[in-house]
């Protein structure tokens, strides 16, 4: 059963978007947010990162957890690790607090049985981009248990494919993007792969004006 809307809920506000299941690194040292993270600690409480874009504050973001405080200096500035858990969206903005919070909800997704096929295709594409990118396979086991958050999270996509991705309520349709997303990336490294063997051809290759 759904949870009702939460209230109080820390938001932090960044030019970023976080997904499930990732791994974010993050420098806190305005006021408020030492504040925000201190009571998270010590609450072992979720706070939400949500993308301030140019289009202004995005109404779906993603709960994130406290995975590891990495250093903390005497003025109350911290470096953490935090995993991104779950995504939610904004139904009111509160500031009687001493810093950014809101009522949420978390969003589910809806009842579609996954496709076996789509997630195929998805893995595969995805396999395809890690052994270019790093010459190695993936962990077949690691990867057929890989969602589509799980696959976006070690990527490093734009913040509009990202925060789309954070969007769907459908893990068919995020499959979907995800392939089409890593199939983009395969591409762009078979042109930089024929680039770099032109310069190996010729000695050089010019970019922009002369």
């Amino acid at each position: 059963m759904p949870e009702g809307p939460s209230s109080e809920f820390p938001l932090f506000p960044l030019g970023i978007v976080a997904l499930p299941g990732e791994l974010i690194p993050l420098h806190i040292f305005e006021e408020r947010y030492k504040t925000m993270i201190d009571e998270c600690i010590g609450s072992e409480r979720e706070f939400g990162i949500v993308w301030m874009s140019d289009d202004g504050l995005r109404e779906v973001g993603c709960a994130c957890a406290i995975d590891q405080v990495l250093e903390r200096m005497e003025d109350g500035k911290m470096n953490l690790i935090v995993r991104g858990t779950r995504p939610f969206r904004v139904l009111e903005r509160q500031g009687h607090l001493a810093y950014p919070a809101g009522v949420i909800e978390f969003v589910e997704d809806r009842d579609d049985v996954v496709d076996a096929d789509l997630a195929k295709v998805a893995h595969e594409a995805y396999a395809e981009l890690f052994k270019r990118a790093t010459d190695r396979d993936p962990d077949p086991e690691e990867l057929s248990g890989m969602t589509a958050y799980a696959m976006a999270a070690t990527v490093d996509f734009g913040l509009d494919a990202k925060q789309g991705l954070l969007d769907m309520r459908s893990e068919n349709a995020r499959l979907r993007l995800v392939t089409r997303l890593f199939r983009a990336a395969i591409k762009r490294l078979e042109l930089v792969d024929k680039v770099q063997e032109r310069a190996r051809s010729n000695g050089k290759v010019r970019f922009g004006a002369s």
